[in-house]
């Protein structure tokens, strides 16, 4: 009505920021309870001497952070963990984006949602059990010899349980389907049009993938590398089953730390260590998905 009051007016509209701050404040409350209140205990465990709960004497120090000089064997620690990430990142990286890749140009419809959704199954299975049924597989006499003897009766064990490529089995197993779904993503944005357009141009396939397609996918290799390397090198279940005595790395010295030595502060010292590593290559790879997007 022309001459009605109007009910949104200037005392009955609240400022922007008041409606965005009541949106946004139950979630980083929770994230400040549950994530950043605990980082920040841990971060004062690390520059004590001992574990506040037991009956040492606490002060204050800062050895925790020099545990690399002082006990250079996590060097080589350091280094396992750092090659194990790279490798189970290289191979999600490769499987990932040719999954993704037929995903998103070979299918449609159904088929797609079917496949998007056994893409999706390791993330509705128990981590503990997922790791466990490998060692079942690729064990000394296990499912993978039992296949293989079933064809040739006299081959020999191919059992590797217990080194480096079954803890990055596992790991790829648990994190590939996080470089699928960012491949995906990024791949079905691409119109189809440009790849026709370089196919009638007479672009070859490999051309095509490698200065269209894998150019234009960068920011999702990348996004999808990032998730898969901070919480591998930090892991400790797939190198402690998998691994057996050559599984030590940092996540698993970590958890020795807390579970079995008592040394918290040590354990805290290297967390944050580890954080700082993350931080880094979130800060190197920030860059990179910057550039990729203004191409």
């Amino acid at each position: 009505m022309p001459g009605a009051p109007s009910s949104a007016g200037p005392l009955g509209r609240l400022p922007p920021w008041v409606a965005t701050t009541a949106l946004l404040l139950p979630t980083y409350g929770w994230l400040t309870l549950a994530v950043l209140l605990p980082l920040a205990t841990m971060f004062g465990f690390s520059f004590l001497t001992a574990t506040p709960m037991g009956n040492k004497e606490i002060g204050f120090t800062l050895k925790n952070y020099r545990v690399f000089v002082d006990q250079p064997y996590l060097l080589g620690v350091a280094w396992t963990s750092l090659k194990i990430g790279l490798w189970t990142t290289a191979i999600c990286a490769v499987v990932g984006f040719l999954a993704a890749l037929a995903l998103a140009k070979a299918t449609a419809g159904r088929v797609r949602e079917t496949l998007l959704i056994l893409v999706l199954l390791p993330f509705w299975t128990n981590g503990l059990v997922r790791v466990f049924s490998w060692t079942m597989v690729i064990r000394e006499g296990g499912f993978l010899d039992w296949m293989v003897r079933g064809v040739w009766p006299g081959a020999p064990s191919l059992g590797f349980l217990y080194s480096q490529p079954a803890i990055v089995l596992g790991l790829v197993h648990g994190y590939l389907p996080y470089m699928v779904l960012t491949c995906y993503i990024a791949l079905v944005s691409i119109d189809d049009a440009v790849v026709e357009a370089a196919a009638s141009l007479g672009a070859r396939w490999w051309t095509i993938l490698t200065s269209i397609l894998i150019p234009m996918a960068a920011p999702g290799l990348v996004s999808g590398a990032v998730l898969i390397f901070v919480p591998v090198i930090g892991a400790f279940m797939e190198p402690r089953i998998l691994g057996g005595t050559v599984g030590v790395t940092l996540g698993t010295v970590i958890e020795d730390q807390f579970t079995q030595a008592f040394n918290w502060p040590l354990g805290a010292a290297l967390s944050f260590t580890i954080l700082a590593v993350v931080l880094a290559v979130f800060a190197t790879f920030s860059g990179v998905l910057r550039r990729s997007a203004t191409i």
